[in-house]
């Protein structure tokens, strides 16, 4: 009886151990936000989205009012995004361009 049961904990810990081999290999090809080209892609997605939340009243009233500290941060995005949307625009591509062909 204990034959059985020492297979079976190491079938599991096989089990485990290709879970976690698995699951690690996965993470090493994810996109990360602390490299550079992370940060730069984290950077124009809130650009993006504070621009376009810009031109919703509701939610400019809501969130884009305030002028400093981490809702500050988001009205400048707002502002970077809508008086510069072309090179923004032309920043987003080239990042994409990046991310599905380079990387």
């Amino acid at each position: 009886m204990t034959n059985g049961n020492n297979a079976n904990s190491n079938d599991l810990l096989n089990v485990y151990m290709y879970i976690q081999l698995q699951h690690k290999l996965d993470w090493d090809k994810a996109f990360v936000a602390y490299s550079f080209d992370g940060v730069l892609a984290i950077g124009l997605l809130i650009i993006c989205t504070c621009a376009y939340m810009r031109h919703i009243p509701k939610l400019r009233e809501w969130l884009l009012t305030e002028k400093k500290g981490l809702m500050g941060v988001l009205y400048k995005a707002s502002i970077i995004g809508t008086r510069l949307h072309w090179m923004v625009s032309l920043s987003c591509i080239a990042m994409s361009l990046y991310i599905l062909i380079l990387k």
